[in-house]
């Protein structure tokens, strides 16, 4: 037994060693040979725009300097392309850019953020082109800015407007015996609607029609002025379906060229003056945004503007790269505010809602930080519900016009397995000192003591929600209730109701902070930086692949898309002010 002893404890002492070794080795080549190589740009170059990796407009960093070194994650965000794009129109490397096979997940406020920064690059003269094999109605509108825009000869083209479809559970929850009990405020609050009816609301159905026509309008618009045919005319072609095929969608000039990709290559050989047999230069978006931030000179001026990125669903806690917690947020808010040199703050806000606590936390350190300095909001792609709570109270608030923003609501919803229950056998009672000692079970019916107390809470949330909205804007508390009630709006529809001051990007909130904050000389500072310890760094090594990223190779990118938002909602705790739906829009 001795022998076997000793030969355990040999194999694991060799094993312990050959991972010290392994990590040793890991650690040093990250040091010194990670990012060594220098990004250079050959004279003659054309940026290809590739956006695959692209989600969030925050790339993320990291207060552990060996957290950062050994992340996997992308260096770059949406806000470092469209950086990157304003530097290429001065750099005299750069000839144009290519939008080749684009496929994104970007949302369609980024996408009309990184279609402007576009828009303005080709006022320097240089050129924008775009190629790809098929064309879906998210991908042709951004790459509906290019000077000429190719098809492949037996490609696809989508263009027919914009739906959106749901699901409704009643009559499952009476077959399956599973009812979710549903306590809420605001008529406009449909995520809870599926479970109260088979059918949509009235009231819901005028919501998301109007939404939706909104954010159509808005497409539309700048897909006129690119390519120089009327609204009334595109809304024809969507109708009719009449550029279904490459022929067609060309006979409707929503395309220039119908040709294979090397035609399209040839042609920006020919802009370039170089010889159809010969390469010509090209750089990824990625290193060129790489390049552009670590070469970027800095302003003569110790003026800094804090750009606050708030990305995700609100859940508590620290929060990361996909998701929003008052422990970074709130700490990002701190040092931006007690920073001298911190002169004004830019919060932008990418957020569907979620925790109406946390939204809460962050509302009031946002509120201290506004007496000192200005506080000026950017939404994104979305600022609704949660989103809105933590925007409301800014100095000023910048949107999109396909922003989805609004949901001044809030709800509640427990699960109910009584029913299933008793039809399988189980029965629950319950014991206690004290008329309301027991929590909340699934496995008894809900009594309407409880439900009282729980609608309070909801009351309660929903009245302060709309005092802070009403005190933030500046309207009464009846205004806000009228424009409220969760209901959702476009960033356009929100400038009329008061809910937003300006239509703009994020470009534009960062010069109105600097306005208000008297400075014209300044650099901007990104937060939030998020604390993770060692397990975090472990589950990116290539041997300890983590279990998400397995599920999703084996499940496929849809699927699991599906599964991450079940576990959110199990997640979600306490009272929630969430956008009534998630809205994917293609």
């Amino acid at each position: 037994m001795r022998f076997l002893g000793n030969v355990l404890a040999t194999i694991v002492g060799l094993f312990v060693f050959l991972m010290m070794f392994f990590f040793g080795i890991v650690l040093i080549a990250a040091i010194f040979g990670g990012d060594s190589e220098e990004i250079s740009v050959k004279s003659e170059s054309v940026i290809e725009l590739k956006l695959e990796n692209i989600v969030n407009d925050y790339a993320g960093k990291y207060k552990d300097p060996w957290v950062t070194i050994l992340s996997d994650g992308e260096k770059v965000g949406l806000s470092d392309i469209i950086i990157a794009i304003e530097a290429a129109k001065t750099d005299k490397d750069i000839k144009g850019i290519s939008i080749l096979n684009n496929v994104s997940e970007l949302g369609m406020a980024q996408s009309k953020a990184l279609r402007d920064a576009l828009e303005d690059f080709k006022k320097s003269g240089k050129f924008v082109m775009a190629y790809s094999n098929s064309y879906s109605q998210k991908e042709y509108y951004l790459n509906s800015v290019a000077n000429s825009i190719y098809i492949n000869p037996v490609g696809d083209f989508d263009f027919k407007g914009m739906s959106a479809e749901l699901m409704f559970f009643k009559d499952l929850q009476e077959k399956s015996g599973i009812k979710m009990e549903v306590i809420r405020h605001g008529k406009y609050k449909s995520a809870v609607e599926p479970f109260l009816d088979n059918k949509m609301s009235d009231d819901n159905r005028e919501q998301i029609s109007e939404l939706l026509t909104s954010v159509w309008s808005s497409v539309l618009d700048d897909i006129s002025k690119s390519r120089k045919i009327s609204t009334a005319k595109l809304n024809e072609i969507a109708n009719g379906l009449l550029a279904r095929t490459p022929e067609m969608a060309k006979a409707q000039k929503l395309v220039d060229i119908i040709a294979y990709e090397d035609v399209y290559h040839d042609a920006i050989r020919k802009k370039l003056k170089v010889d159809k047999d010969e390469d010509y230069n090209k750089i990824n978006i990625l290193d060129y945004a790489q390049k552009v931030a670590t070469t970027s000179k800095s302003a003569d001026s110790q003026d800094k503007i804090a750009v606050i990125y708030a990305q995700g669903e609100i859940m508590g806690g620290e929060g990361d790269i996909n998701t929003i917690g008052e422990g970074s947020m709130n700490r990002s808010l701190i040092e931006a505010r007690k920073d001298e040199n911190v002169k004004a703050i830019v919060l932008r806000i990418d957020s569907p809602g979620g925790s109406a606590l946390t939204s809460d936390l962050i509302w009031r350190e946002i509120e201290l930080t506004k007496k000192v300095k200005p506080v000026v909001v950017s939404m994104g792609n979305y600022a609704a519900s949660g989103g809105y709570y933590i925007a409301c109270n800014a100095n000023k608030i910048f949107a999109e016009k396909n922003t989805i923003t609004g949901s001044i609501g809030v709800f509640g919803i427990v699960p109910n397995f009584t029913p299933l229950a008793t039809k399988i056998g189980i029965h629950t009672e319950q014991v206690k000192t004290n008329d309301n000692a027991a929590e909340y079970s699934p496995f008894v019916p809900m009594d309407e003591k409880f439900k009282t107390v729980t609608l309070e809470g909801v009351e309660q949330v929903y009245k302060t929600f709309v005092s802070h909205v009403a005190a933030g804007r500046k309207m009464t508390v009846a205004q806000v209730d009228s424009i409220g009630q969760g209901r959702v709006w476009s960033g356009e529809q929100a400038l009329k109701v008061g809910l937003v001051d300006k239509i703009g990007g994020l470009d534009d909130a960062i010069k109105e902070a600097a306005t208000l904050a008297k400075t014209k000389s300044y650099t901007m500072q990104n937060f939030p930086e998020y604390e993770k310890d060692m397990n975090d760094i472990f589950k990116n090594f290539p041997f300890a692949k983590s279990k998400e990223s397995f599920i999703k190779e084996e499940l496929g990118e849809e699927t699991f898309r599906l599964m991450e938002q079940f576990k959110k909602v199990q997640a979600r705790k306490g009272v929630q002010a969430v956008m009534p739906f998630e809205m994917v829009i293609h």
